[in-house]
């Protein structure tokens, strides 16, 4: 299987949080719309990144005949279950300048960690999970 398309989404989702954050270090009230259409951008790519993660490799990688690399796949779709609930939430929350200006650190806060989880997974996915794919390539 071949997965670079996901490896290159994660380096778009990846760029997106990198600019979030300079933005919100020159200043959340004054770069509030740049936040919103940034976090309305990556949203974009993170659905579709999901999209493909549960219609191709997820169900590719359950049907692998590397059996721990099958384990391995369902307990990554289980725990990115919660982590894009958490994601989509905060994006609800936080993409519009308004709800920016009105409460910039709390959006700072809850940016702080719910960006973490997401940078800490998609991390672990360069670093375990993909290249278990790769090694596996014969199996799946």
């Amino acid at each position: 299987m071949n997965i670079d398309k996901f490896k290159h989404q994660h380096v778009a989702i990846l760029d997106g949080i990198a600019r979030l954050r300079e933005a919100v270090q020159a200043g959340i009230a004054g770069n509030a719309d740049d936040i919103a259409t940034g976090i309305v951008k990556i949203s974009g790519v993170i659905k579709l990144h999901l999209a493909i993660e549960d219609t191709v490799l997820y169900p590719a990688v359950a049907e692998s005949a590397d059996r721990k690399l099958a384990r391995l796949g369902e307990s990554y779709q289980r725990e990115m279950n919660g982590i894009a609930g958490e994601y989509f939430a905060f994006a609800s929350r936080w993409n519009l300048p308004a709800r920016l200006k009105a409460d910039p650190e709390g959006f700072r806060a809850d940016a702080n960690r719910v960006l973490r989880v997401l940078f800490d997974r998609m991390r672990r996915e360069d670093t375990e999970f993909y290249p278990a794919i790769d090694a596996a390539a014969g199996a799946i």
